[in-house]
């Protein structure tokens, strides 16, 4: 599944090649997108590179194939009312309205998905729910969240698990945690402090520690659980 973000870049760039036969500019693409800076068009052509939807031209500067589009469901453009929009801003509910059975198990809200990979835009959903045991969680705010990618392997969370999360805005060097980097994507990596710079590690040597400066980076939450179906 394509993010909304992602989706109107590969519309953009295929059009754009369709159009004039010519990748169009990093420039372009974050006027087209209404974006801040261009790191954040870097990201996105790297998740869609990623999925198997883009490639990029070796030895050709801003060189962009189109690969394959989604299907024509996802493609098709739809009222914008009607898409689910990125808000990890947005408290989630805790404890106190979580429904407890008899058997101890808490039911919380499972908020989408978060990459361990390649940061991507974290997609609500507001009807389902997860039972976690309660006797493992804390009396604070807890939400949950479906991992997609591999990046934290080595940390022994697989794309697919779904990770408990606990809200909180600060946490400890060496704590996974949910990071939302330039109030637009979120990603699930371990914090990591350098000085006045915040570096996002990955639990995999196949991808790079990301640092940022203090202002870009919000934390969202800490890992304390985790659930796996086999």
């Amino acid at each position: 599944m394509l993010t909304r973000k992602q989706h109107e870049l590969l519309t953009f760039i295929h059009e754009k090649l369709e159009a004039t036969g010519i990748s169009p500019s990093f420039e372009e693409m974050k006027e087209a997108l209404d974006l801040r800076s261009k790191s954040g068009i870097h990201r996105l052509i790297t998740a869609l590179e990623e999925r198997g939807f883009i490639r990029r031209l070796a030895h050709r500067a801003r060189a962009l194939e189109v690969i394959k589009l989604p299907d024509a469901k996802a493609t098709s453009k739809k009222p914008r009312s009607n898409i689910i929009e990125p808000n990890f801003k947005r408290r989630p509910e805790g404890l106190a309205g979580a429904v407890s059975g008899t058997d101890g198990v808490i039911e919380m809200p499972l908020w989408g998905k978060i990459a361990a990979g390649t940061p991507i835009e974290a997609l609500q959903n507001h009807d389902r729910t997860v039972g976690f045991p309660a006797s493992m969680l804390s009396s604070k705010e807890h939400y949950a969240l479906e991992v997609a990618g591999d990046s934290m392997i080595e940390a022994g969370i697989l794309d697919g698990d779904t990770v408990i999360i606990e809200r909180a805005d600060t946490a400890e060097n060496g704590t996974i945690v949910v990071a939302l980097v330039d109030d637009m994507e979120a990603t699930l990596k371990k914090l990591r402090r350098k000085g006045a710079s915040i570096a996002l590690e990955a639990a995999n040597p196949a991808y790079e520690t990301r640092i940022f400066g203090p202002d870009r980076v919000k934390i969202q939450g800490r890992m304390v659980g985790l659930l796996r179906r086999y």
